[in-house]
């Protein structure tokens, strides 16, 4: 069942280039002092119930005024959008408190505008006093809370009550980590009962443990719409697009996963393998010494270009990544139609599972001035266990001594 449905969603703006040029249209309706902007056109998806979706994108692609529009903040130009069931929207956490009321005013105040009544809102005022944890500030006025404090309390309303449809802004960034840690937590038990989550992020990560379908805009045309991988690698790439002559390419690879890759091509990644005592592998034992092979061709004479490498975990995200710019080592003059291999050295210190590899060369310390080639899981790794004691976790760290005191 669609709990969400876009259909052919526009929004039109006019953009005037002078105030008084707003009345000069009004007065007179038969010349035009504006210009139209659309914000959003032509967007079309439908989004089920339960269903956890990150809305992606660059500054300027939209992603606000969606919201606004599913909110029903400002109304589509043209299009069509249902919205079936109760929706909690946390855009800008406590934008709508009166800074000369208390804490427990606001509480009242905005629990009336979601529609709750005095009766609810009281039976929920314990909890949301006690998830907000600002004690007897709840009584003081607004404007003497600090932002966290005021964001705490925000959040602790919104989502006292579970919704049918939860709409979260990059508003939690703001907060400190352990606020925000609790707050993913409650998303995250929204999301086990059921609610639809529509997240605004511009962190992968977040996007890939809250959400399992992602969204992407740009100019406020929808790009692509699939897994969260698929879109996020898609759209680090998007970034990186500045010269007429830079490829996006995606493939798919085993088990139909999709491959992106991306750059000018004046380099490309070739090969990218691991080896053991000189030998290629594709599993090795928790700290395992072992090289990662990065075979690179040049189709330009590059200068001292920057060859790197990140590994991510099963669900995409990032555990450690480097390059040759951050350990300080100069490739040198690169020649067309050479082929060089780059080799890094390191202990498997990883969890047990499976991981992949992105490799890249491009200039300078990161891939977004000027990528020749980037590749999104251009190998994998398996890791299995060893002889070291069991643990938990992505990463191994060696023990060296455990002991206790008596005090």
């Amino acid at each position: 069942m669609s709990v969400i449905e876009v259909r052919n969603l526009g929004k039109k703006y006019k953009v005037y280039n002078k105030p008084f040029d707003r009345l000069k249209e009004w007065v007179s309706s038969k010349q035009k002092h504006s210009k139209e902007f659309w914000s959003l056109r032509g967007l079309d998806f439908e989004i089920e119930k339960g269903e956890s979706v990150g809305i992606i994108g660059q500054n300027g692609a939209g992603k606000s005024t969606l919201l606004k529009l599913l909110t029903g903040t400002i109304l589509p130009t043209e299009g069509r959008l249902n919205v079936n069931g109760s929706v909690s929207a946390i855009l800008e956490l406590g934008m709508g408190f009166h800074p000369d009321f208390t804490g427990i005013q606001n509480v009242f105040m905005t629990g009336q505008l979601m529609g709750l009544s005095n009766q609810e809102i009281e039976e929920l005022l314990p909890q949301i006093e006690e998830f907000a944890e600002i004690g007897d500030h709840m009584n003081n006025p607004i404007r003497t809370y600090s932002s966290g404090m005021t964001v705490r309390l925000g959040f602790s309303v919104i989502t006292a009550k579970r919704p049918d449809i939860l709409i979260v802004d990059e508003a939690l960034a703001v907060g400190d980590a352990y606020f925000q840690h609790k707050c993913f937590n409650r998303i995250k038990e929204f999301l086990n009962e059921g609610t639809t989550l529509l997240y605004v992020s511009h962190d992968p990560a977040a996007v890939k443990s809250l959400c399992n379908r992602a969204i992407l805009l740009d100019k406020g045309q929808q790009i692509k719409d699939g897994h969260p991988d698929e879109i996020l690698d898609f759209y680090n790439a998007n970034i990186a697009q500045k010269e007429a002559d830079y490829k996006i390419r995606q493939t798919k690879g085993k088990g139909n996963k999709v491959i992106t890759k991306s750059g000018n091509y004046k380099a490309e990644v070739k090969r990218v393998f691991f080896e053991r005592d000189n030998k290629e592998v594709n599993a090795v034992q928790v700290h395992d010494t072992i090289e990662l092979v990065i075979e690179v061709e040049f189709f330009e004479d590059i200068d001292a270009p920057t060859v790197g490498f990140i590994i991510k975990d099963r669900v995409g995200n990032d555990v450690y990544g480097t390059n040759t710019y951050n350990l300080n080592y100069n490739l040198g003059k690169c020649y067309k139609k050479e082929v060089k291999q780059i080799k890094f050295k390191f202990n498997a210190d990883l969890g047990v599972g499976n991981y992949s590899i992105t490799a890249a060369i491009h200039s300078g310390p990161t891939h977004v001035s000027q990528s020749y080639n980037w590749w999104d899981q251009a190998a994998t790794l398996q890791i299995v266990p060893g002889t070291n004691p069991y643990f938990i976790g992505v990463n191994y760290l060696e023990i060296e001594k455990c002991k206790h005191l008596n005090i």
